[in-house]
C-alpha cells in the first residue's frame, strides 16, 4: 500500500528510488541518467534508451577471449569464423590465450590486461563468463558477446548463476550480448544489394535463417542480433537501435519470451516515432496463463492476449509463420507510403482474379470499385464481356501483346488505386513472361505499389527468377495468403503511422488529488468490500448508484426510503466474491417489508455461509442499459493492463473483451470498442436506444488513471456490471471488486 501508515513507499518515494542507485539500475534516458520528468506517475521511463551499439556491429579492434587454432577444437572454427568478420568491417582482432605464443599466425595476448590497446568488443569462447567480467571491466571493454550455454534455459539454477552474470555485468559497467548467442551478428552480408535494409534479431538463431537467406532474392539485410538468453542487452535494445538507423526499412523479430514489457513498449514507440516497421513472430499464442483471479476481469485475458495487444497498441506487425515474417518484412522494407488504399486485383483468368479478391476481401483489403469511365478505358483493349470492375480479367490475349503494358499503366494512373496485384497461378509463357515484364516496366515508372503471386512449384523460371526477382520495385510471393498478409500489414502500417500520438508524451508525471484520495481505503494483500471499492470508484469521479451501507432491517427501511423504491439489496464484505452465485443480491424491492424480509435473508445466508459482513448495501436500482465490464488486472510482464468487455452474469461465457496496457489514449480506448463483438449492442439493438459510449470512454480512461497511479496497489479491480445508460445519461459502476496486492 501507498502512503499508508504501514510503513511502505509513497509514489514520490518510490520514484526518489528508482532514479537513485539501489537495489534497482538507475534509469537512463538520451544517455544521461533519468530524472522526474523522464519518469511516469509511477516511477517507470517514460522514453526508450537508445544504446550506441555502433562500437558493437563495427568495432575497430576485438578480442577473442579462448581463441584457438588446434585442430578439431570447436573454438577453432569460431576463431576463424570471427578473423575473416574482422577483416571484412576492418577491426584489429586480437587473440587471448593464456598458453599460447599465436593463433593463426597473430600473436596472442596472456589475458585481457595484456591486450596493446583498448577493445571496443571482446567475444568470450570460454565455459564459463562469469570469471571474466571483472577482466573487462577493468579493461575498460564497451562491449562482450558470451556464447556459453547452460545460463536460464536450464532451470532454476542456471536462472540463479544468469542473475548472477547480469549483475556483475551491470556492476562492469559494460554491455552483454548472450548468453547462449551465436555468430549470427559475425555473419557475412552481401554487399552489392540496393535500397532500404531489413535489421533481424532472432532469441533463437535457426529462425533466423530464412530471413538471412532472402539475400540470395535480392533483399537486402544489414544486421543480425542473436539476443540469447538477454541477461543484458535485449530485443527492445536492438530494436530501439534499428529504428535510428538510417539504412533500415524494417526491423524482423522472432522472439521466445520478451524479457521486460515495458522496454519493449518504450521500444515500439520510438519505432513508431520513426515510422520504422517492426515485423514479429512471437511464439506462445497457446498460452492461457496461470490465472486464478477473484475478479472476472482477470479470467477474460491470458497472457498472449496481452502481448497480441500491446504490439498492436504500438504498431508492432505480428505474424505467425517465418515466411510471412520473410514477406512482410520485406514488403515494408522496400515500399514507399501508399498514394491510396485501395487495391485492384488484375489476371489473366476470371478464376483466378475471383479466388483472390474473394481471399482479400475477407482479409480486409479495400478492393474499390472502378468508376465507369475507368472501365470505358480498359476496355478500349479488353473485350466488354470480361469484368474490369475489380478484379480485372482481361481473358489472356492481351498481355501477349502492346494492350498488356497500356492495362497495367490506365490501372495504377487511378488515382483510387494505391496497390496493385497480380496472381499469376502458373508460368504459361511467352505469355507469363511478358506479363511479367510488363509489371516490372510498369513498377518502375510508378510511386505506386505492384505485387506479383508467381504461383508456380518449381520456381526455376526466368520470369520468375531473372525478371521479377531482379527487379526491386515489385514485390514478388509465392502464396496467395502471404501476399495478402504483407499488403494488409503495408496499409495498416502506414495508417497507423500517420495518426500516431505517443501515449508517453501524455502519461500523468505527478499523483492525482485523487490518488491521495484513496490511500485510507487501501488494505495490502486483502480484498476490498464492494461499498469501500466504490468509494476508491468514486475519488476518481466514476459514478456510482445512491446508496446506503446499513447494520440493521430497521434502518435497511429507512434507507430505501432515502434512495427511493425500488431498490436493490446486497450483502458487502470483503470475503465476497460473486454476490450473485451465492444468493447474497435481492433486486426490485418495492416495499419496506420486502426490505426487512431481504435484510434478514441476506444475514442468514451469510452466516450459513460463514461470511462476515461490514453491512447491507441499500442502492438505487438502475435497469436500462447495457452491462459492460471494466477492469484492471496486473501482467507479469507488462504490469497493470485495463479490460473493457460486454459484462453481467455471463461475462465469463461471452468473454468479449479488449486489453491496452496503461498508457494509452482515447482513440486506443475507442479503438477497444470497435474490437468487442459485441459492439453492436452499444449502437441500439431490436429498437432500444444507443447508450452513452462516450461516457464509457470516460469510465475507461479514469481506471486508466487508477491503474498508473494504483498500479502497484491493486491486484484486480472489476467493475462489473457497468450499466452503460443511453446517449446524454452517463454510466454507473453497479458493482465493483477491488484486490490489494
Amino acid at each position: 500500500m501507498l502512503g499508508s501508515t504501514h510503513g511502505t513507499l509513497t509514489t514520490d518515494s518510490r520514484r526518489a528510488r528508482v532514479i537513485a542507485c539501489g537495489e534497482q539500475p538507475s534509469p537512463v534516458v538520451h544517455g544521461r541518467p533519468a530524472d522526474v520528468d523522464d519518469l511516469d506517475v509511477s516511477g517507470r521511463p517514460l522514453y526508450a534508451d537508445v544504446p550506441d551499439l555502433d562500437r558493437f556491429f563495427r568495432p575497430e579492434s576485438v578480442a577473442v577471449v579462448g581463441a584457438s587454432d588446434a585442430d578439431g577444437r570447436p573454438n577453432t572454427g569460431i576463431t576463424r569464423q570471427l578473423f575473416a568478420w574482422a577483416e571484412r568491417v576492418g577491426a584489429r582482432l586480437h587473440p587471448v590465450h593464456p598458453t599460447r605464443q599465436s593463433v593463426f599466425g597473430i600473436p596472442c595476448s596472456p589475458s585481457l590486461a595484456d591486450l596493446p590497446e583498448q577493445v571496443d568488443l571482446a567475444v568470450l569462447l570460454v565455459g564459463d563468463p562469469l570469471p571474466v567480467i571483472g577482466e573487462l571491466a577493468e579493461a575498460k571493454v564497451k562491449f562482450a558477446v558470451a556464447f556459453a550455454s547452460g545460463f536460464a534455459e536450464t532451470g532454476a539454477e542456471g536462472a540463479a548463476a544468469q542473475a548472477h552474470l547480469a549483475a556483475a555485468v551491470r556492476r562492469a559497467g559494460l554491455r552483454l550480448l548472450g548468453p547462449n548467442t551465436n555468430l549470427n551478428a559475425f555473419e557475412k552480408f552481401r554487399d552489392d544489394l540496393d535500397g532500404p535494409a531489413i535489421a533481424l534479431i532472432t532469441q533463437s538463431g535457426h529462425q533466423g535463417r530464412p530471413v538471412f537467406a532472402m539475400q540470395e532474392l535480392g533483399v537486402r539485410l544489414s544486421h543480425w542480433a542473436p539476443t540469447g538468453n538477454e541477461a543484458d542487452l535485449e530485443t527492445a535494445d536492438f530494436i530501439s537501435y534499428f529504428s535510428e538507423q538510417p539504412e533500415i526499412g524494417a526491423i524482423a523479430c522472432y522472439v521466445e519470451g520478451l524479457k521486460d514489457g515495458r522496454s519493449f513498449l518504450l521500444a515500439a514507440d520510438r519505432a513508431a516515432r520513426r515510422g520504422v516497421p517492426v515485423v514479429a513472430v512471437k511464439v506462445g499464442r497457446t498460452e492461457t496463463g496461470a490465472r486464478t483471479a477473484a475478479s472476472h476481469t482477470g479470467k477474460l485475458t491470458g497472457a498472449d492476449t496481452v502481448v497480441d495487444a500491446a504490439m498492436r497498441q504500438y504498431g508492432v506487425i505480428r505474424v505467425d509463420g517465418l515466411d510471412e515474417l520473410q514477406d512482410t518484412a520485406a514488403l515494408l522494407a522496400r515500399s514507399r507510403a501508399p498514394r491510396a488504399e485501395g487495391v485492384v486485383v488484375y489476371s489473366i483468368s476470371g478464376g483466378t482474379g475471383a479466388h483472390f479478391a474473394d481471399l482479400a476481401t475477407a482479409a480486409g483489403l479495400p478492393l474499390p470499385r472502378l468508376s465507369a469511365p475507368k472501365q470505358a478505358e480498359l476496355h478500349q483493349w479488353i473485350p466488354e464481356y470480361l469484368s474490369v470492375t475489380n478484379p480485372v480479367d482481361n481473358g489472356g490475349h492481351p498481355v501477349g501483346d502492346w494492350r498488356g503494358r497500356k492495362i497495367i499503366d490506365a490501372i495504377l494512373a487511378d488515382p483510387e488505386v494505391g496497390v496493385l496485384i497480380c496472381p499469376i497461378t502458373g508460368p504459361f509463357p511467352p505469355m507469363s513472361d511478358k506479363l511479367a515484364q510488363d509489371l516490372v516496366d510498369a513498377a518502375e515508372q510508378s510511386d505506386k505499389l505492384v505485387c506479383v503471386v508467381w504461383g508456380s512449384p518449381v520456381g526455376t523460371e526466368a520470369a520468375y527468377r531473372e525478371t521479377l526477382l531482379g527487379s526491386s520495385k515489385v514485390a514478388t510471393f509465392r502464396t496467395f495468403a502471404n501476399c495478402i498478409t504483407a499488403v494488409r500489414a503495408y496499409l495498416d502500417h502506414h495508417r497507423f503511422v500517420a495518426a500516431y500520438r505517443s501515449p508517453f508524451d501524455e502519461a500523468p508525471r505527478t499523483p492525482s488529488p485523487s490518488f491521495r484520495k484513496t490511500q485510507a481505503l487501501m488494505r495490502p494483500g486483502q480484498q476490498l468490500s464492494e461499498h469501500a471499492a466504490k468509494q476508491l470508484l468514486r475519488a476518481y469521479g466514476i459514478r456510482v448508484p445512491r446508496e446506503q451501507l446499513v447494520t440493521s432491517a430497521a434502518a435497511a427501511v429507512r434507507a430505501a426510503s432515502l434512495v427511493g423504491y425500488p431498490v436493490v439489496m446486497k450483502a458487502s464484505g470483503a470475503q465476497i466474491a460473486h454476490k450473485t452465485e451465492l444468493g447474497l443480491v435481492k433486486i426490485g424491492l418495492t416495499s419496506a417489508s420486502q426490505v426487512r424480509d431481504a435484510y434478514r435473508e441476506l444475514t442468514d445466508i451469510a452466516r450459513y455461509e460463514g461470511i462476515s459482513l461490514d453491512g447491507v448495501l441499500v442502492c438505487q436500482m438502475v435497469e436500462r442499459g447495457v452491462e459492460m465490464v471494466v477492469g484492471v488486472t496486473h501482467d507479469q510482464l507488462f504490469g497493470p493492463t485495463v479490460t473493457v468487455g460486454l459484462g453481467g452474469v455471463l461475462v465469463e461465457v461471452l468473454r468479449d473483451a479488449a486489453v491496452r496496457v496503461p498508457p494509452f489514449g482515447e482513440d486506443q480506448a475507442r479503438g477497444m470498442l470497435g474490437e468487442l463483438r459485441g459492439r453492436a449492442l452499444l449502437e441500439g439493438v431490436r429498437g432500444g436506444p444507443p447508450v452513452d459510449v462516450d461516457a464509457l470512454i470516460e469510465v475507461v480512461m479514469r481506471v486508466q488513471r487508477m491503474a498508473l497511479e494504483l498500479g502497484d496497489d491493486i491486484a484486480e479491480l472489476d467493475i462489473n456490471p457497468l450499466m452503460v445508460l443511453p446517449r446524454g445519461q452517463g454510466a454507473v459502476a453497479l458493482d465493483a471488486l477491488v484486490v490489494c496486492r
